[in-house]
């Protein structure tokens, strides 16, 4: 997969750095023991799923693949096996 450009958008960097800090909110609150900050980490976490697919229909995400390139891509790949 190195050489496709899987997640390098605008849309999935912000939604996994969102992610991340809803995390770490939520690590440190579950080791102090309060459930409410904990509760708000998570929301957090999923606020960054929410914003990464905002941002994708945004067209800041990556476009789908036509079925055209993925048969070219599966041959291409069939020729480099034989």
């Amino acid at each position: 997969m190195a050489g496709s450009s899987h997640g390098h958008t605008p849309a999935a960097w912000t939604g996994v750095i969102i992610s991340f800090i809803g995390f770490c909110v939520a690590g440190v609150f579950m080791v102090a023991a309060n459930v409410v900050g904990f509760w708000a980490g998570i929301a957090i976490v999923l606020l960054g799923g929410v914003v990464g697919l905002a941002m994708k229909a945004a067209g800041l995400g990556m476009p789908k693949e036509s079925a055209e390139m993925a048969q070219a891509r599966a041959r291409a790949g069939q020729a480099q096996l034989s």
